[in-house]
């Protein structure tokens, strides 16, 4: 269709907060330490930070409606047609899923696919991006969508915003209803039940973080 004259806003039924930083063991062992005092035998389950942009993806009856950037938290702009691009995102869901289901995930632009896309405006003279991110969101702000889907954009999905339901009750088990649905998940996520554990994937990730093909800017820990 036609290339639309801007992006309509779109208020979050959820907010999409921003997640509390650390920089360093010891802050997290503090935050792991404070968990274990609250909860028995916390599980922590552990996410690469993919380095793109965060996207609320809203399902009705199984069916993708809606798709919108985080924003500043509490509004963000439709981008539904250029989300609709990406191949790996599903736009209708088979099997039981809640009647309302908003999936939040982050898109981003794989290391080769940015490399090639660069070279490909360098050599047609035009301006290349600096980063993967700038050119995924670059490629996710187009006001035509036909440029979107030129571009090979990715996405991994890893929590949830709004729904009428949940039919989930951990963050592993989210993860596993993600794959039945169809879902790309990061196949890095680890579900880790110590501090050694933690620490012993941290390690790993970091040893591994230049050679994997996208970019990462720190890892996630959540409660499972």
């Amino acid at each position: 269709g036609q290339a639309v004259n801007t992006f309509a806003q779109v208020t979050h039924p959820v907010p999409l907060m921003s997640l509390q930083d650390v920089f360093s063991m010891e802050e997290l062992n503090d935050f792991l330490l404070h968990t274990q005092e609250a909860v028995a035998n916390p599980e922590f389950s552990v996410e690469p930070k993919i380095d793109g942009l965060s996207v609320a993806l809203e399902y009705r009856d199984g069916v993708f409606v809606r798709g919108a950037t985080r924003g500043d938290g509490t509004t963000g702009e439709d981008i539904t047609a250029n989300l609709k691009t990406i191949r790996q995102l599903p736009l209708t869901i088979k099997g039981s899923v809640p009647d309302v289901l908003e999936i939040r995930g982050e898109v981003y632009m794989s290391k080769s696919d940015f490399f090639a896309l660069n070279q490909k405006y360098e050599n047609e003279g035009k301006k290349t991006f600096a980063n993967p991110r700038n050119a995924a969101a670059g490629s996710l702000r187009q006001l035509d969508s036909k440029i979107t889907a030129e571009r090979k954009l990715s996405i991994f999905a890893y929590t949830w915003g709004e729904v009428s339901e949940r039919v989930w009750n951990s963050q592993e088990d989210f993860f596993n209803h993600l794959k039945t649905w169809g879902f790309p998940t990061n196949p890095l996520n680890k579900l880790c039940h110590s501090l050694k554990e933690v620490e012993e994937n941290f390690n790993r990730l970091m040893e591994m973080r230049a050679d994997l093909p996208y970019d990462i800017d720190g890892i996630v820990y959540k409660v499972n």
